[in-house]
């Protein structure tokens, strides 16, 4: 069953699930905990890995707000055009240039969102980065750069500043992106994938990077990564001439729209038992939330973008914002887990870098 685009977020639609509490209530149902699901904490510590810590801050990944020109099926950002509000500001942005340049260890800056690029500040963001010789990731939709004449210069933009541009493109035909994402999004995202190769991006010798990230359109896991990226590569490469360096498989995780989703459509359950059985011990070395924080609109300071859509900030309390960032209670610190880490568990594993063990 694939999965169907609405037209607004949740937060729009009063939906109950927009409140974190509650999705929480479905993840921690204890009648399917004792018979079905075990607690995902407790596989960690079967392993020997409890509590879980992390291994230090190498990446600084930002949510720069939930605004998006898109309203996909199953984002765990409940991103969407009706987002407008939850922007971060620039003194907010202003803090996390502070923290990246007193901390060396961190080497990467990766901004998500929402549409990212719709931030008011992020041109400027990007730039100060960029002057402290970090490496800059941008979570790009690809939309957003043909859908209106004041983005159409982002791949030059992109280009001049180094950025490595990660782009989400469920599938290479129309048919499949197009359920998932909305109509016209497979068009415009090959038209922008192809102004993206023109300045440069997924060419050998270039250093420009453009990676593409795949989702499953409905409740299964991913398949081979590597056998998946050649034939993206090569099927984008025979119809429209597009070219890119890496494809990451990411498993959905079972929050927000695509929890909608899996209970709307009856699978929430078959879902959950697939990722169980599908845990991978081998996975947990190379979790992100392990050497990564994540940071919201608002300033808050998560182990994880997953955790930061269910409100799970991270466990030293007196280092919950930007405002008391203290790198020395967050360096090693115990992970904050729930039942919806087993879906960076399952399988091959799943990260903002794609699969973890294969």
């Amino acid at each position: 069953m694939s999965i169907h685009q609405k037209s607004k977020s949740l937060a729009a639609r009063g939906s109950e699930l927009s409140d974190t509490f509650i999705q929480l209530e479905v993840l921690n149902n204890k009648d399917l905990i004792d018979e079905a699901f075990p607690l995902f904490s407790h596989k960690v510590e079967q392993l020997g890995h409890a509590p879980l810590t992390a291994t230090g801050i190498e990446i600084f990944q930002i949510n720069i707000g939930k605004l998006c020109n898109q309203t996909c099926s199953h984002c765990h950002v409940d991103a969407g055009p009706d987002r407008k509000e939850e922007q971060m500001s620039k003194a907010h942005l202003e803090k996390c240039l502070a923290i990246i340049a007193a901390n060396p260890d961190i080497h990467t800056v990766d901004i998500t969102g929402g549409a990212p690029e719709m931030n008011a500040n992020f041109r400027w963001f990007v730039e100060e980065v960029s002057k402290l010789g970090r490496k800059v990731i941008d979570r790009c939709n690809l939309t957003i750069i043909v859908a209106n004449k004041k983005y159409h210069d982002l791949p030059e933009f992109f280009a001049r500043h180094k950025v490595n541009v990660v782009s989400s493109l469920p599938y290479f035909s129309k048919v499949r992106t197009d359920a998932q994402r909305g109509d016209g999004v497979f068009e415009d995202s090959i038209k922008a994938l192809q102004m993206l190769n023109e300045v440069g991006y997924g060419k050998e010798g270039t250093g420009l990077e453009l990676d593409l990230v795949y989702n499953p359109s409905g409740a299964f896991l991913p398949g081979s990564q590597k056998s998946l990226e050649q034939q993206f590569k090569q099927k984008l490469a025979d119809r429209y001439g597009v070219v890119f360096n890496q494809l990451y498989c990411i498993t959905n995780l079972p929050i927000s729209r695509f929890l909608e989703y899996l209970l709307d459509s009856g699978n929430y359950e078959a879902y959950m038992q697939s990722l169980v059985e599908a845990f991978n011990p081998a996975t947990i070395e190379g979790l992100m939330c392990r050497n990564t924080i994540s940071v919201s609109w608002d300033g808050y300071l998560y182990d994880c973008d997953f955790n930061q859509m269910l409100d799970l900030k991270v466990k030293p309390e007196n280092s919950r914002h930007l405002d008391n960032f203290d790198m020395a209670s967050l360096r090693n610190r115990e992970i904050v887990l729930n039942q919806h880490c087993y879906g960076c568990t399952a399988g091959a594993g799943s990260s903002c870098g794609g699969a973890l063990a294969e």
